[in-house]
């Protein structure tokens, strides 16, 4: 359930005095993709050494933590473009501190930042190649072979150098670059990830328009920006001061080898509701699923004279959906009604941090609590937006139990997840999900301790994803379906994911 941990965030922006200020706050907007740590970068030029400068700030912790001395916005974090990095690991330890980005680098060419969301999925390979070549790497994470692929091409423009380095990549790379003249956000071909284009109107005796990119657009809002439009998969965009003057920017292209395979995850949990993701409100997509599966499978039917059935979500990824399933049962003549029955603590850290099964259940207990009130001698319809492991799903139904509920039924609006993700998702072995671990239905209700389960189809994600988007590209499920779109290196321990 909330056993997975979210995509990195990332947030820069170009031509602004304020840009690691703003970057700050679009940070912050976006700590719900990662809260193991934060780094802010920016491009300043030293008058006094005639060169250009990247001062940095990271450190382990949330945004407000990491940047919580004002100073670093007045004296070392200065320039008028910069990128920031909120940290969750899937490739390299959690907690080495070289790890944490954005990254930065001193090369031929100058001087050269990097943000990254996804995950290399052919980094073993390019690992290898260069430590037969007696590279010597600074971090454990995909992210720096990026850095490596770039300062050792051969090319002789940078940009050339870029385009060389993201060809040889596999996998997600949602990219954000800072150079000591330039901002590059670039998607991967595939476009796992999203990135999309903002702008922050200004008048021309303030400098003109600032511009700004982000995982999501709830970031925007934050700044009062504009969502222009999403870096398209395969794209890397150039923003530049000719650009800025001229409201054009270069865009080049990356060849597509297997086509658009959005993460379709972002939809179903990663992303705010709030959020435009792939070019449609997370909300909107959210709410077509839950009304799928009451197309699919409605509240349970009662006998005459009990009282109907309640919805509760899991609070908060799943309220949307479960407001779409509420809506949809009604019209479809169900009477069921929404209550909120879990509160959720949100200053509680995440329950997969716990390492053993007992501090996992306390830290459950912690971060949720039951309305008796409202679930005392009812028929509950719990309802989430995934199972993971089950371990949560398990402890809450059990809560449910012991405040009074008559009968617990289980509603999910995605389909079962069967496969790990190697695109930027952190999901435990394949041997360690929930649904591997049953050959029945009957078996994974028996083990929830409920009285029904029901999952939404493939089929009816996928129906209800189209529904809300009409014009959305391709779509990655490879964790509901085992159908990559990628190569993907099966069978990689732990240890050789953080080398």
């Amino acid at each position: 359930m909330k056993q997975i941990k979210e995509s990195c965030g990332i947030f820069g922006v170009f031509n602004s005095t304020e840009a690691a200020q703003l970057t700050y706050y679009g940070l912050h907007a976006l700590q719900h993709r990662g809260q193991e740590a934060s780094g802010i970068v920016t491009s300043t030029y030293d008058e006094n050494k005639k060169r250009w400068m990247m001062p940095i700030h990271k450190d382990h912790g949330l945004v407000l933590d990491v940047f919580n001395d004002p100073s670093l916005f007045d004296s070392k974090l200065l320039g008028m473009s910069a990128i920031g990095h909120n940290r969750y690991s899937t490739s390299g330890s959690s907690n080495n501190r070289a790890n944490i980005q954005p990254f930065k680098v001193h090369y031929r060419d100058g001087n050269l930042a990097l943000a990254h969301n996804g995950n290399i999925s052919n980094a073993r390979e390019l690992r290898n190649a260069f430590s037969e070549r007696g590279t010597i790497f600074q971090t454990t994470s995909d992210s720096e072979l990026i850095l490596h692929l770039i300062a050792q091409s051969r090319r002789k423009k940078q940009i050339d150098q870029i385009i060389d380095a993201l060809t040889q990549l596999e996998g997600a790379f949602s990219l954000l670059m800072l150079t000591d003249s330039s901002l590059i956000a670039v998607r991967d071909p595939n476009g796992f990830r999203p990135l999309v284009l903002g702008v922050l109107r200004k008048p021309a005796e303030q400098g003109g328009d600032a511009y700004c990119v982000g995982s999501e657009t709830c970031a925007f809002d934050l700044l009062g920006a504009e969502y222009v439009r999403d870096i398209l998969p395969g794209e890397i965009l150039v923003i530049d001061r000719k650009g800025c003057e001229g409201g054009h920017f270069s865009s080049y292209q990356l060849p597509q080898k297997h086509g658009v395979s959005q993460c379709i995850f972002e939809y179903i949990y990663f992303a705010r509701p709030d959020s435009k993701v792939f070019g449609e409100m997370v909300d909107k997509v959210r709410r077509k699923m839950g009304k799928q599966l009451a197309h699919e499978t409605p509240v349970p039917l009662l006998a005459a004279g009990e009282k109907p059935p309640i919805v509760i979500s899991v609070p908060d990824s799943s309220n949307t959906a479960t407001l779409g399933y509420v809506s949809e049962c009604q019209k479809l003549g169900y009477s069921c009604k929404y209550e909120i029955g879990l509160i959720r603590n949100h200053y509680i850290g995440r329950t997969f941090i716990s390492p053993g099964q007992d501090r996992r259940d306390t830290r459950v207990r912690l971060k949720f609590n039951t309305v008796e009130g409202v679930l005392r001698d009812r028929v509950v319809v719990l309802f989430d937006d995934s199972i993971v492991r089950g371990t949560t799903s398990k402890f809450l139904v059990k809560m449910i139990r012991e405040a009074g509920a008559k009968e617990v039924h289980f509603r999910v609006s995605s389909p079962p997840v069967i496969s790990p993700c190697f695109y930027g998702m952190d999901f435990p072995s394949q041997e360690e999900l929930f649904a591997n671990q049953f050959d029945t239905l009957e078996g994974m209700i028996s083990w929830l301790g409920v009285d029904s389960l029901a999952y939404l189809s493939v089929d009816g994600m996928m129906t209800a994803v189209h529904q809300a988007h009409t014009k959305s590209l391709g779509y990655c499920n490879a964790c509901f379906t085992a159908q990559y779109p990628t190569p993907v290196e099966m069978n990689i321990s732990k240890e050789e994911n953080d080398w």
